[in-house]
């Protein structure tokens, strides 16, 4: 009974914390309408949510928890990352804080707030079962893999999209994006590039991103090499598009990634994270394995052009 007292004591809780920063959004757009939730995170009345949520959409209504309503603006979006911010007509919801989703362990109590169903203020608790998890974002012809999504067995359905996972202090460690299956819920992690993304929407209402152009997929390291290098794996190059950046630096198929920017390559999503703005127009050393040989390239990603 105590046990059970202490984990209602910190679900309370957290509700009490974050239940007034969520809001209820409804949309509509060509195709008709939706719904989904927000969270409040700034004193002045911006909102995270999914980017799905809202697509096709350059407003709509949010509906607080106290009974405030007020329209809202879209003021960015990234498909590729699944997050929007918004910003409210009538502020002055407290916000949520943000946390550290880097700081998540498997089995971690969780908290899920949104307004599944049209329920609004529902909240449910379960625990972080499972991390590191990806899932493929679309906008237009192009995929990006979201990685370090957080799965979580708290209970989510259609309409908890955009809404708080929160951790046992009540930071809101997590946007719920999807629902992948029975008693299974996933979420874009809160953290380092996640604050990147939300920045630059805040400021330029987009996300610029850089391009390589290769496509590749993890392999082995052989023994010496991983011996030397301290990682496993690397970045087998399986496709490289003529005239790409990655073209013009002298990469080939079969050529192993191993390295770039002096940081190891073992997945294409440890490429994708350093293929954001910053990387645009810069030189970026990359290091691959070549017929067993170590080959250094120096390539220029350009720009992301728009779906």
């Amino acid at each position: 009974m105590d046990a059970l007292d202490a984990y209602s004591q910190v679900v309370t809780g957290v509700a009490a914390r974050v239940l007034p920063s969520v809001a209820a959004l409804a949309v509509r757009t060509p195709r008709g309408a939706g719904a989904g939730s927000g969270v409040v995170f700034t004193d002045d009345g911006f909102l995270l949510t999914s980017a799905h949520v809202v697509a096709g959409a350059d407003g709509g209504t949010a509906a607080f928890g106290d009974g405030t309503e007020s329209r809202f603006d879209v003021v960015g979006a990234d498909p590729l990352a699944d997050l929007a911010v918004l910003r409210v007509h009538t502020p002055g919801v407290p916000p949520a804080v943000l946390g550290d989703a880097d700081q998540l362990r498997i089995g971690q109590l969780v908290v899920a707030v949104g307004n599944p169903m049209g329920l609004a203020g529902s909240v449910t608790a379960g625990v972080v079962s499972g991390l590191g998890r990806s899932i493929p974002a679309r906008d237009g012809r192009h995929v990006r893999l979201i990685d370090n999504v957080i799965q979580t067995d708290a209970a989510l359905n259609p309409g908890n999209s955009g809404g708080a996972l929160a951790n046992s202090a009540g930071e809101v460690i997590g946007i719920n994006t999807a629902v992948a299956g029975y008693g299974l819920g996933l979420a874009v992690p809160v953290n380092g590039p996640t604050r990147y993304i939300i920045s630059e929407l805040l400021s330029s209402g987009r996300v610029r991103r850089a391009w390589l152009g290769v496509a590749g997929m993890p392999v082995p390291l052989p023994p010496p090499v991983a011996e030397r290098t301290g990682q496993r794996l690397g970045l087998r190059v399986v496709e490289v598009v003529p005239g790409s950046p990655a073209g013009v630096a002298g990469i080939y198929l079969g050529d192993v990634i191993i390295s770039a920017g002096g940081s190891p390559v073992e997945s294409v999503q440890t490429l994708q994270r350093l293929m954001l703005g910053p990387a645009i127009g810069a030189r970026l050393p990359i290091t691959v394995l070549r017929r067993g040989a170590y080959v250094d390239v120096v390539a220029v990603p350009a720009e992301l052009a728009a779906a």
